[in-house]
């Protein structure tokens, strides 16, 4: 039976917490990986304490958006982490795109389509004339045109993307219940992968409180 497939959003500076979402996610029921943030990679010891983690998935969330050399000096940078996936903004551009895609190696580069905080409005306040779903559709059109390996887009559009772009397709803004946080564009786990997600990112609810009743409550979740 294939296993769902959770990226845990580490959003902390704290080494004691991720040590403790790493010790009390450990499950064979769902397949799990860790996505760590600016937030972590640039606090004092995140970079050396993701460099010695063994036998895990690890999502390096970066949102690279710079010229192309800036891209690819960074994914350099970052090689010695070992790192399964690597995001970038597909608003870098083409070039950008297939510039970070052709040297990231066994590391799989996901570009970022339309962020999950952002909505109709949010997107006209900062000179976007396409709807959100043209746009995300647009994207995912570059972003397989660079031949990425993932997409990250929001479970809401996922059904769209998934007929111009083949590949893993990656969505945060997963609730269990009506809390939507900062994010926008939610939707329910079960949904999600019914709209065709491979991954979906998971942070609070998750991390907060007690992480292995909730991580329980999601894979009951997921039965249903």
């Amino acid at each position: 039976m294939k296993k769902n497939k959770i990226f845990i959003a580490c959003d902390t500076t704290k080494i004691k917490k991720i040590n403790d979402i790493i010790n009390k996610t450990k499950t064979k029921k769902i397949q799990i990986g860790y996505k760590f943030g600016l937030e972590f990679i640039n606090s004092k010891k995140g970079r050396k304490f993701i460099s010695k983690l063994k036998r895990k998935i690890i999502f390096l969330d970066l949102k690279l958006n710079d010229i192309p050399n800036t891209c690819i000096s960074t994914i350099k940078a970052v090689k010695d982490l070992k790192a399964n996936y690597i995001t970038i903004h597909i608003s870098s551009g083409l070039e950008a795109l297939k510039a970070v895609k052709k040297i990231s190696g066994k590391t799989k580069i996901v570009g970022v389509s339309t962020l999950t905080s952002l909505n109709e409005k949010s997107l006209k306040e900062i000179g976007y004339d396409k709807k959100i779903n043209s746009l995300v559709v647009h994207q995912a059109k570059l972003a397989s045109k660079a031949k990425l390996d993932a997409l990250v887009c929001s479970a809401q559009e996922a059904k769209l993307v998934k007929k111009v772009f083949k590949k893993e397709i990656i969505t945060p803004g997963i609730r269990f219940n009506s809390i939507s946080n900062d994010q926008k564009r939610v939707m329910s786990a079960t949904n999600a992968f019914k709209a065709g997600s491979n991954w979906l990112v998971i942070g609070r609810p998750i991390t907060k409180g007690n992480i292995k009743k909730n991580l329980q409550k999601l894979i009951d979740h997921l039965k249903k």
